[in-house]
């Protein structure tokens, strides 16, 4: 009986613990699509989930239960060729929750926007040391990137007319978005984001760096450099698009 009951806790154990060993024919297991598959569920949310919540808030935040259910099948699959992406799932269900709680019945509030972000942070954290640190590892490095992107965005002073293109109706968000982007132009502004944009490149290739010879979590790292690579290019551009065309910015 006691051998059935350690037998037991041990096998429960594992489920949460035990190495997954990844073979050739798994599921990105190759680093060409799993940055291919990192960056698309970087940018996923911001054109799909985007739009839905703003009229849809309560069914894009049920959809997280239907992307944490998928992982759960893909993860708990025998052969466990698409681990993987299971495991990339659970990252992307924790994205998906906070991003759906803040700019579903939040996004008035900044202040707020990291904090209710990081509604999944503790089960990441101590997801890094089980068999799930690759999805642990998206997760986290997706808030740390829209982390900085905040503190940015705070910086150049543009979280001050965050509550004002918010409230704003159709017709006097561009007017409000225009200034927001001649802005940006000074210098001050152009140098923070000059500066928060080859920190995050820093990070991101000291990321690759240790998972050239950490073989343990090197697909975890390999996931935090791709999240933050893509974080900084989708940055970048839509600080492109606000300058050159601020109305299409208020799309985001």
């Amino acid at each position: 009986m006691i051998t059935k009951k350690l037998s037991s806790k041990e096998d429960d154990k594992s489920m949460f613990i035990e190495e997954i060993h990844i073979v050739e024919d798994t599921f990105l297991s190759s680093s060409k699509t799993l940055r291919f598959w990192s960056a698309f569920f970087v940018i996923l949310p911001i054109f799909f989930q985007a739009p839905w919540v703003r009229f849809q808030p309560n069914s894009a935040l049920l959809f997280t239960f239907f992307i944490l259910s998928t992982a759960i099948f893909l993860t708990s699959e025998p052969s466990k060729k698409y681990f993987i992406i299971g495991s990339l799932l659970f990252g992307v269900s924790g994205s998906w929750l906070g991003g759906s709680l803040f700019w579903g019945w939040l996004s008035s509030h900044p202040i707020l926007h990291i904090p209710v972000e990081a509604v999944a942070l503790p089960l990441a954290l101590v997801g890094l040391g089980t068999k799930w640190k690759i999805g642990s590892s998206f997760y986290i490095s997706s808030l740390f990137g829209t982390a900085m992107t905040d503190i940015a965005i705070f910086l150049t002073g543009i979280m001050d007319q965050w509550m004002e293109v918010i409230s704003a109706d159709s017709e006097n968000a561009p007017i409000i978005l225009q200034k927001t982007s001649e802005n940006l132009l000074a210098f001050k502004p152009l140098l923070i984001i000059l500066v928060s944009g080859l920190f995050l490149w820093f990070i991101s290739q000291k990321m690759s760096y240790y998972a050239s010879f950490n073989s343990s979590n090197k697909r975890s790292l390999l996931v935090a450099s791709y999240v933050l690579q893509t974080t900084l290019i989708v940055d970048g551009l839509f600080i492109l698009l606000a300058i050159v065309e601020p109305s299409l910015s208020g799309l985001v």
